[in-house]
């Protein structure tokens, strides 16, 4: 299967000359522009604050996988309310959620004991400076939950990849490390590399402009789940500090290599590399324990973000002692002659430390010890009838797309093999459906969606039904007909 991301990447690289040669049937035309009429209408204000902040603000959110057919229609959606699995945008519109804040809120939006448990602490006010006392008790609950000895904390998931693998380096002292093609690992120039070529050389190379070559040369890019990277691995064996995992690729969910993860735990185990699990989107998620419980393997360093926070800013490395002592040189006591006597490297930002974060995770992470595994495999059940009766309907209509999902993280894939994906019209009828289901009041993301644990049966419905009848007016208007 094939990402829709991927695909929409495709239309929208297209030159300007390329996207106006697309030809349209007066039927394709009006239905285009009626939907382009009655889109922008009903989101005015998003729009018309796109355009008015765009000077100044430069946004991400209002570039990425631009296309000149639809520019009309190419704005983030704002939204200033949020409670349980709705948003609700500056227009007044009401919208089940989807995008979860990419994996933030299990809980859904505004939780009332993550709420009063930030109410209360703005009564006792924002402290920063002096560490705020609830840092040791969060550690402590998350090392309950993962099983992870020693943890540190940042302020989101991008800075603890960085600390992580510095980590890694202060206590191997070396530099190499290995990731694997297909995974992304935030914004740090260390891990936006990707292979050099098509030809199985795993040198890396800078994925985006900005990132320099010297900062790519200390990158291996491997295959994921590939009998030839576990060789490789082997054969740097005295080079590497670190094997990197996204165990379960966000782009790619459908692929969940059990045993390669085991045996790559194995090998890096039996030749001393530490291997570093990043669980920005599976920990807390798939099981309280996160990946590794899922799996049933103990990586030697872990990176928690998005759910741990309980929708605040925070984000966590965690480990064993012998590379998180690397944090603060390692335990001592008061009262005798002990030290912190392992070397050390520099960790620590301002807000790494920050007292409403730390209240939220620990009102989310105690409700989670609370609430145990039942939370999530009741979550994972539901989403997974979710993907079937989605995936049913686009099999009966002859649909070229399905989705897959990781308990309760799912995403949109494209066959590979359908020639309907030859045809730019029906690729752009594809795209179309996620305008139709914003119009019809869904937030579904193009490429990775999230249920909380705030969905209902009603909710699911809706959405399903939002789908259904999306296609059916895209077909009516020429669109989407195999």
């Amino acid at each position: 299967m094939q990402q829709l991301e991927f695909q929409t990447n495709t239309i929208s690289e297209k030159t300007h000359d390329d996207v106006v040669q697309i030809q349209f049937s007066p039927r394709q035309q009006k239905h285009l522009e009626t939907l382009i009429a009655r889109y922008t209408e009903r989101t005015k204000t998003s729009k018309q604050l796109a355009q008015k902040y765009r000077p100044v603000f430069a946004n991400n959110r209002g570039s990425v996988g631009f296309n000149l057919l639809f520019k009309e229609m190419f704005y983030p959606i704002l939204t200033e309310r949020s409670l349980g699995s709705r948003m609700w945008d500056v227009d007044g519109n009401e919208y089940i959620d989807l995008t979860g804040g990419y994996g933030i809120h299990l809980c859904g939006y505004n939780p009332p004991f993550i709420k009063k448990a930030i109410s209360e602490q703005l009564e006792y006010g924002i402290q920063s400076g002096p560490q705020a006392a609830l840092a040791g008790e969060v550690a402590e609950l998350i090392s309950e939950l993962t099983g992870m000895e020693r943890v540190t904390f940042c302020s989101v998931g991008t800075e603890a990849m960085m600390l992580a693998l510095r980590v890694a380096r202060a206590a191997t002292n070396r530099s190499k490390i290995v990731l694997f093609s297909g995974s992304y690992h935030g914004i740090f120039d260390g891990t936006l590399v990707k292979a050099e070529g098509t030809d199985g050389n795993p040198r890396g190379v800078p994925e985006y402009p900005g990132v320099t070559q010297n900062v790519a040369e200390d990158v291996l890019v491997l295959e994921y789940g590939s009998p030839l990277s576990l060789e490789i691995i082997r054969a740097y064996e005295q080079e590497l500090a670190a094997v990197l995992v996204e165990p379960v690729q966000q782009h790619r969910l459908g692929f969940q290599p059990k045993a390669f993860i085991q045996q790559l735990r194995q090998l890096t185990k039996a030749l001393g590399i530490p291997l570093i699990f990043d669980e920005m989107n599976t920990g807390f998620r798939i099981h309280p324990g996160g990946a590794q419980a899922w799996f049933g393997v103990e990586a030697d360093i872990a990176t928690y973000g998005k759910i741990v926070g309980g929708g605040m800013p925070l984000a966590a490395v965690a480990g064993k002692a012998i590379y998180m002592d690397r944090i603060d040189g390692g335990m001592w006591n008061y009262g005798d002659m002990s030290s912190p006597d392992v070397p050390t490297t520099w960790s620590g930002t301002s807000y790494c430390r920050h007292s409403l974060s730390l209240v939220a995770a620990r009102a989310l992470l105690q409700y989670l010890k609370m609430q145990g595994a039942p939370l999530q495999e009741q979550l994972n059940q539901c989403t997974s009838q979710f993907i079937e009766r989605m995936n049913a309907y686009f099999e009966a209509e002859k649909l070229p797309m399905q989705l897959s999902n990781f308990g309760s993280f799912f995403n949109v894939n494209l066959s590979e093999t359908s020639a309907l994906l030859k045809e730019p019209t029906f690729l752009i009828g594809l795209l179309l459906i996620f305008n139709h289901m914003i119009d019809r009041g869904v937030l579904m993301p193009k490429s990775d969606g999230f249920l909380s644990q705030a969905h209902t049966e009603q909710d699911i419905d809706f959405i399903i039904q939002a789908v259904k009848d999306s296609v059916h007016e895209l077909r009516e208007g020429g669109f989407l007909n195999t």
